[in-house]
């Protein structure tokens, strides 16, 4: 079997690429950046790729393309982000059009306006997003869905034109996160982490080693389309999840919540500011942030767990200390 890595460079990608090279997968990996540490990709071979610039015209012949890459910063000119997100993606079906496609997409695909409440599959794409992150990872999400329905069919009818499948992870942690982790922890101010709303609600987390089993699993396994969730085994509350954290890197800090209606306003003005000053840099606080701290954010798995065979381990920072 041989497997294309999108995004290889990056957190997720690279963790895909050594699972592949451990189950003895021949792997083809591309980034973006021009060179990369071999022992980052598992030795996979490596093409430097911007996707934004169009499909490859020799690129080999592969069974299946893991789609990793993508932006997953929540400020930026829309522009930009639906070049990388939904062109890109475009670009990589192109690229790869016999080969199964699997999709890693993110759970801000869901309505931000309100509370995600063991959401199901079916309940996205919302009709509008906060930022342009969530709107062109549905852009994404939709170019996905085309190849797989085939000719106007409906995703769960008739044959598919393509295999794709789509997997929605949320809040991706874990050993060589750049995002998650460092969000996080340049909240804490002396003996305090600032958060918002009030710590008790429940968040579905996904880490790195359980989104790399369900790639794997969509990648290799007998089921060849679909739209499926992707956590840990079961939510955590907020507070537990901040509180373990901090336990295990070592950081004197405990949570101080501060109420949703008033930090969100003040994001909006925050994020007003910025665009007006034309701050290339994102603000600490966007009302993205508030929106995923201040309620519920949980997702049903049972798809996945049923359709895929994907089982899940437990939500756990052990080592957090060394990531």
């Amino acid at each position: 079997m041989k497997v294309a890595v999108t995004g290889a460079s990056g957190f997720v990608g690279g963790a895909v690429c050594r699972a592949l090279a451990d189950n003895g997968i021949e792997t083809h990996a591309y980034g973006r950046r021009g060179e990369v540490d071999p022992a980052h990709i598992g030795g996979a071979l490596y093409r430097s790729w911007d996707l934004t610039q169009g499909p490859l015209s020799d690129a080999p012949e592969v069974n299946a393309v893991i789609h990793c890459a993508g932006s997953v910063t929540d400020w930026g000119p829309a522009s930009s982000l639906f070049a990388t997100n939904a062109t890109g993606t475009k670009h990589a079906l192109a690229t790869f059009p016999k080969a199964r496609f699997v999709h890693v997409s993110t759970a801000s695909v869901y309505d931000p306006y309100s509370p995600t409440v063991m959401a199901t599959e079916d309940q996205a794409p919302a009709p509008r997003y906060l930022n342009a992150y969530g709107a062109s990872k549905a852009a994404a999400e939709r170019a996905v869905l085309a190849v797989m329905r085939g000719h106007g069919r409906t995703l769960w009818h008739g044959p598919s034109r393509r295999e794709a499948l789509i997997l929605r992870p949320h809040a991706v942690y874990g050993p060589g996160d750049t995002t998650l982790l460092p969000r996080v922890l340049s909240a804490v101010h002396g003996p305090v982490l600032t958060a918002v709303g009030d710590g008790r609600h429940r968040v579905s987390l996904t880490s790195v080693a359980n989104l790399v089993q369900a790639c794997l699993l969509a990648a290799q396994g007998p089921v060849g389309t679909g739209v499926y969730n992707i956590t840990d085994a079961e939510p955590v509350t907020l507070d537990r999840a901040f509180r373990a954290l901090l336990a295990e890197r070592g950081v004197k800090a405990r949570p101080v919540y501060l109420p949703a209606a008033p930090v969100g306003a003040l994001a909006a003005a925050v994020e007003g500011a910025y665009l007006l000053a034309r701050r290339p840099r994102p603000p600490r606080l966007t009302r993205y942030a508030v929106g995923h701290l201040a309620v519920e954010r949980t997702l049903d798995i049972s798809a996945a767990r049923a359709v895929l065979g994907y089982e899940p381990a437990a939500t756990t920072f052990a080592g957090a200390a060394t990531w």
